[in-house]
């Protein structure tokens, strides 16, 4: 299950990308490890203690939320990286704050991570409550390991790609923050036709 979530890019996959484009593995790690891992100990909890009062409609909401911020996300950094050389976007491109904060937004409003624990993770804790807490553990244990080892692989296959040709890889910024507008997109269509 955590592979799944883990293989297809997500803003925060494509800010590592960019980290790696630029020779910044250990960033990228951060960027790939941290936040999911908080967001989802948020959605941990809430899921523990609040599961039966949470509407299952939310996840529509949030996706057309998602959608935009991805997109508004994806013009502003397009917006910055116009017109600069490289080595301006070398020295440019240290993670921020705010395109870290934006990102991650952009995981929490994300369809998939609120079908999955609405659906799938929220009633395996309330079994949990029922029949113990200890039960529940590999799933969740199993679950980000797959994700995690999934992310950095990902990532590690998306530069990997790039490196094989010198224009692409010269181009990989561009190409990382429009395919955000491209999801950011996908996730506004994902929440009209599916909900």
């Amino acid at each position: 299950m955590g592979i799944v979530g883990g293989l297809p890019p997500s803003p925060l996959h494509l800010i590592a990308l960019t980290q790696v484009a630029l020779n910044r593995w250990r960033r990228a790690l951060s960027v790939l490890i941290g936040p999911p891992l908080f967001i989802d100990g948020i959605f941990l909890l809430v899921m523990l203690f609040f599961f039966r009062y949470v509407p299952h409609r939310v996840a529509h909401s949030v996706a057309y939320a998602g959608g935009v911020i991805l997109i508004g996300f994806g013009i502003y950094s397009l917006r910055a990286i116009r017109g600069k050389s490289r080595e301006e976007l070398e020295r440019a491109s240290g993670l921020t704050y705010g395109g870290v904060v934006a990102a991650s937004l952009a995981e929490v409003t994300a369809p998939g991570t609120w079908i999955y624990w609405l659906t799938i993770a929220g009633p395996i804790l309330a079994r949990g409550h029922r029949t113990g807490y200890w039960h529940v553990v590999p799933f969740f244990a199993g679950g980000l390991l797959g994700y995690y080892g999934a992310a950095i692989v990902s990532v590690w296959l998306l530069a990997w790609g790039a490196s094989l040709h010198r224009y692409f890889k010269q181009r990989l910024l561009l190409v990382a923050n429009a395919l955000l507008i491209v999801l950011g997109a996908a996730y506004l269509l994902n929440a009209y036709f599916r909900f």
